[in-house]
């Protein structure tokens, strides 16, 4: 059975980058019927906190990744992490190296000075036939691995192709410090074996790591994974994606009004696409979606694109769903929601006007509070030309059926019996009923108001 995992580090939020990956594994996992695991790796105590953690998991909640095993938190499995070292230093695939951080530096700092690739000279590594150093006896020591001295380390990477690395180039990492805690890039190699992840897809980045990994699962007689290395996102401007193009909490996004289906959409085609498909569906993803269509090279961030298919996705969406969503936006504000007008019907209105929910919390809340139009727009609009046929309106609306087509005859006979063009009257009942000069139509907008509501506004002004 396929099983793929998310595995971020609990040391800040869930950016795009991480949600991108989670996506993308998650839909491996649903294109094959297989199992998706979420998997915590906080072994960085110094750096990893709980509110990380609930920000990870909230992100992925918000998006709909939802897994099928976990969180698996690595902090928890460490005696089982320290149960395979041992193993590993009873088999000799692992070996204590006394070597101290200072010995360390001046070793690196004098193959930098000949010119050569700084790094660990094994001078606790037993081999046969050698005499190793007395150990010291006030020193802890480290673990590291005996990584094979001779050969090649090679995967056919699933994204960036064949990868081959001479082991001459791998010292022997370490994979357990001095107080017996161990290392990254042994916790990974033992939660992928254990938890059988047959498919690790994951940022670029870790592709330095992978032939560590793969010779410490081949050293345990472990299953080796297939491995898809994705390409980073830069900006627009094509340099490193930063908080600016969108390196953001992904809470972030629904901060700023966006739907997580929109989110979900771009993110699908970051660096990976289906033909000329640029809207589809998550269920269409998974049906779709493989490695082969993912390409090596960096994707890059748009943000005019999701604003785009956010505004699709609004258009397309429930208006009733938009309105649960868009509540809480309102009252965050103070503002106090009523049944008149229908907040569903406000929605249904400006759905295709907007370009998130925060607008459309803007355009809903001029329904619910005390108005009053800025004093520039109704010097522009409040005109004597206009005031007779404003009272004309006024006395009408107070008897007319309240739908928007018998306002909207209401409309027509007012500037009709005092010669006036339809934009005098019309942007006039905008501003004084919304305090915007551009609404949906506005016999529309309106009759989404209570008779009495839009009578006491425009009254308001028309008496002064």
């Amino acid at each position: 059975m396929t099983r793929t995992r998310f595995a971020p580090s609990p040391t800040g939020f869930l950016h795009i980058g991480g949600a991108r990956t989670a996506l993308f594994s998650w839909a491996y996992a649903r294109h094959h019927g297989g199992e998706f695991v979420l998997r915590i790796e906080d072994t960085d105590v110094a750096r990893s906190t709980p509110e990380a953690v609930q920000a990870i998991l909230d992100g992925m909640n918000w998006l709909g990744l939802a897994h099928d095993e976990g969180p698996f938190y690595q902090m928890q499995r460490m005696d089982r992490y320290k149960n395979v070292i041992q193993d590993m230093l009873a088999a000799g695939t692992a070996y204590p190296c006394y070597t101290t951080p200072e010995e360390l530096e001046r070793m690196r700092e004098e193959q930098r000075m000949k010119g050569l690739k700084p790094r660990y000279d094994g001078t606790w590594r037993p081999e046969p036939g050698k005499t190793l150093p007395t150990p010291p006896s006030n020193a802890a020591p480290v673990v590291r691995f005996r990584n094979p001295l001779e050969g090649t380390v090679a995967w056919d990477d699933l994204v960036k192709g064949p990868i081959e690395i001479a082991n001459a180039e791998l010292d022997d990492l370490v994979i357990a410090r001095a107080d017996g805690t161990p290392t990254y890039n042994f916790c990974v190699v033992v939660d992928d074996w254990e938890m059988g992840i047959t498919h690790v897809i994951r940022g670029d980045d870790h592709v330095n790591n992978t032939p560590r990994q793969i010779n410490i699962l081949k050293a345990l007689g472990a299953q080796v994974p297939l491995y898809a290395h994705l390409s980073m996102i830069l900006g627009a401007d094509g340099l490193k994606l930063s908080k600016r193009h969108g390196a953001v909490s992904v809470m972030l996004y629904d901060d700023e009004g966006y739907l997580p289906e929109a989110v979900l959409n771009y993110l699908a085609r970051l660096g990976w696409s289906h033909g000329d498909d640029e809207i589809f569906s998550m269920q269409q993803f998974c049906e779709w979606f493989n490695l082969d269509h993912i390409t090596p090279s960096a994707a890059q961030f748009n943000t005019e694109k999701l604003n785009w298919l956010n505004a699709h996705y609004l258009k397309q969406a429930d208006s009733a769903r938009l309105a649960a969503l868009v509540r809480p936006r309102l009252e965050a504000r103070g503002v106090a929601v009523s049944d008149r007008p229908s907040l569903s019907a406000i929605i249904n209105l400006y759905k295709e006007r907007v370009g998130n929910l925060n607008e459309l919390a803007d355009a809903a809340e001029v329904f619910y509070i005390d108005l009053h139009p800025r004093a520039d727009i109704l010097v522009q609009y409040l005109t004597p030309e206009v005031m007779p046929a404003l009272a004309d309106f006024i006395a009408g609306a107070k008897e007319v059926e309240w739908d928007a087509a018998a306002i909207s005859a209401l409309i027509k006979a007012c500037i009709a019996r005092h010669g006036l063009k339809m934009p005098k009257l019309a942007m006039l009942l905008r501003v004084l009923l919304t305090g915007q000069a551009q609404t949906p139509s506005v016999d529309a907008v309106v009759a989404l108001f209570p008779r009495e509501l839009a009578v006491k506004r425009l009254s308001a002004v028309a008496s002064k």
